[in-house]
């Protein structure tokens, strides 16, 4: 039995199987683990979607903000961009059933052996692993509720930007989803910033990492992550594993098997 930890699929369905097959996964035996945003942009996220969720129990994906961008798009809520190559999503005969099946994936898991971490973008650098989980949990709960919908409408804000305890209803669950699923720099103080988009070195000198910054979660558990194509090549912190190594945007996707480390890849096919 293997554990096989994968970054962001973004629709390349082809890679991720060829992927698959180089190192003989076999869903009676492995577990595989997955960093979110499923779906967009690649040839065919209706085939991610559909092959991830036959996995059931063997596969664990947590919310990118793709996924949670196209359960916006499903209900309306936000027009489809035409460069999302999600068409087939919209006409598929199950798509209430994938959807259904995305609205409750969660936006963190750990691993109950290994005691890995895994979110889309990350942990913020203000929660400890009890306000990790508890945070997640609230907005899990509302998104496999009834009143999704309304969720779903008021998440597209970067405010707040940082954490405070007393938060309450949309500021708080929208600081919530940002962190799991879009942060990438913070300030010293750890305010989060969603503007810079650069390479780390090239960055202004203010801001950094989320995960350079002082947080003791950091360095007692192993922290998975995606969303992060810029970082390739980019020397993290021990425990710590950005995964997303923008196959989509011509790169290569990347798995990562956990017992001994090794890392595969498969280069992004031509068309």
């Amino acid at each position: 039995m293997a554990t096989y930890l994968i970054g962001d699929l973004h629709g390349c369905f082809d890679e991720f199987q060829a992927l698959l097959k180089q190192v003989n996964f076999e869903p009676t035996h492995d577990e595989l683990w997955l960093t979110g945003d499923l779906i967009a942009r690649g040839e065919n996220s209706l085939a991610c979607l559909r092959f991830v969720k036959d996995l059931s129990e063997k596969a664990t994906v947590v919310l990118g903000n793709h996924d949670l961008h196209l359960l916006a798009t499903l209900q309306g809520i936000k027009k489809v961009k035409p460069k999302d190559n999600v068409d087939a999503i919209f006409m598929a005969e199950d798509r209430e059933e994938l959807q259904n099946w995305l609205r409750n994936r969660p936006l963190v898991a750990q691993h109950p052996a290994h005691k890995f971490i895994i979110a889309h973008a990350g942990i913020s650098p203000e929660w400890d692993l009890q306000t990790t989980f508890a945070c997640a949990n609230e907005v899990e709960d509302i998104l496999k509720s009834e009143n999704y919908v309304e969720l779903l409408a008021q998440m597209y804000d970067s405010q707040p930007d940082s954490w405070n305890d007393n938060l309450t209803g949309v500021a708080r669950w929208r600081y919530i989803i940002n962190a799991f699923t879009r942060m990438r720099f913070c300030y010293p103080d750890k305010r989060l910033d969603f503007e810079c988009k650069l390479p780390v070195e090239q960055a202004p000198s203010e801001l950094k990492p989320w995960f350079e910054l002082d947080n003791p979660l950091y360095q007692q558990y192993p922290i998975i992550f995606g969303h992060w194509a810029s970082l390739i090549g980019y020397a993290t912190p021990p425990n710590i594993y950005a995964l997303d190594t923008g196959c989509v945007w011509g790169n290569h996707l990347t798995l990562l098997r956990w017992e001994d480390k090794a890392i595969y890849t498969q280069p992004r096919l031509t068309r």
